[in-house]
């Protein structure tokens, strides 16, 4: 069923397309006192953010040096370009390249060693505790099934006999 684009089902905010190996990049510091050596440049832009503004998007850039980065909220990275070893709270060293993915959960905290200057995608998130997210969860599926969607769940969310790849946390 395709609906009509009207003033009620109209998407709130445009879709967003961007190369974020490409897109521009403005002076985004970080904190003097998170740098443990050299002088890392970084760069960033923000792509796109949630309507309900829990959510962004981000290019990001920097140069080589060594920080250690706090994280006050969820982050998924993906590299796109150059090389850096992130050492995570438990002493575990991982060398990180163009195509690698990391998730780290707010709250954590990573030593990164900058080799090659970096770039990368990031998927920003705000956590929310526990019983608001279910509350969320359950508004949805409420307003969907009301709304006669049809898509009460999650349409990324792995079903019953489907064959997912696990993946260790690293």
């Amino acid at each position: 069923m395709v609906r009509e684009n009207t003033p009620e089902t109209a998407v709130p905010h445009p879709v967003v397309f961007a190369v974020p190996a490409d897109v521009e990049l403005h002076p985004a510091p970080i904190p003097a006192h998170w740098i443990t050596e050299g002088n890392p440049q970084a760069r960033s832009k923000r792509l796109g953010t949630s309507a309900d503004g829990t959510a962004s998007i981000m290019a990001w850039s920097c140069t080589p040096g060594r920080f250690t980065w706090r994280y006050s909220v969820d982050e998924v990275i993906h590299i796109i370009s150059g090389e850096i070893f992130v050492t995570d709270d438990k002493g575990q060293r991982r060398r990180l390249g163009p195509g690698d993915m990391v998730f780290f959960p707010a709250g954590s905290v990573s030593d990164w060693h900058v080799t090659q200057e970096v770039r990368k995608f990031a998927v920003c998130r705000h956590s929310m505790p526990r019983p608001l997210g279910f509350a969320l969860r359950a508004w949805n599926k409420l307003a969907a099934m009301l709304g006669g969607t049809g898509e009460a769940s999650d349409p990324l969310q792995s079903r019953p006999g489907v064959v997912v790849d696990r993946v260790t946390a690293a």
